[in-house]
């Protein structure tokens, strides 16, 4: 029996100690405390408590605001703000900057009110859509549209919408060179082609 613990004690038929049916394993004993087994083998313990953060790599600035973490055996407390329902507004077409930080899940990206009301189907040309809202605008709302009939002169002319007080011209429409023929005091015909200027 050389070598062997004792794990059990019985003196006058009283038990004084009896460690056979004990649990504990160094796995389960806080380090680096000594007990002993069941065998009655003394041991010494491996737990590190909860876990080993030996590893760990989480900065202050990842870990919310005033929440606590242990990382390399040091306890840190959060500094990462907590912007919990937040929305961003945008109010470019550039975008808008997210704050740096934590958000629930519930918040949005949504446009500033004057560029919502604005974002309407009849501020959108027909055939465009725009964060899914289809256009209804057609060319001719709002503007002044007309056609226009040139007669041919002797000289060059320049035809525009703004002269005619249009916004645009939808056609132009340019008649025949005149060509008059009357008899003259010579008896012959005298041939007029074009107006003068």
């Amino acid at each position: 029996m050389a070598n062997e613990y004792v794990n059990k004690v019985v003196y006058g038929g009283e038990t004084l100690i009896d460690l056979t049916a004990d649990t504990l394993d160094a796995a389960h004993l806080l380090a680096p405390y000594t007990a002993h087994d069941k065998s009655g083998a003394p041991i010494t313990g491996t737990c590190t408590f909860d876990s080993d953060t030996s590893d760990a790599t989480a900065k202050v600035a990842e870990i919310l605001s005033g929440k606590t973490a242990y990382v390399n055996g040091v306890k840190l407390t959060g500094s990462m703000p907590n912007n919990g329902a937040s929305n961003v507004t945008i109010t470019s077409a550039s975008g808008a900057s997210i704050p740096a930080g934590y958000f629930d899940g519930s918040s949005k990206a949504v446009l500033d009110p004057a560029s919502l009301s604005a974002l309407t189907a009849n501020n959108i040309r027909q055939g465009v859509t725009i964060l899914g809202i289809e256009g209804t605008l057609s060319a001719e709302d709002g503007l002044t549209v007309g056609a226009i009939t040139a007669t041919p002169k002797t000289t060059t002319q320049t035809i525009t919408a703004a002269s005619h007080d249009l916004d645009y011209i939808t056609q132009v429409t340019v008649e025949a060179i005149p060509y008059v023929e009357s008899v003259n005091s010579s008896g012959g015909l005298t041939v007029t082609i074009g107006n003068a200027a």
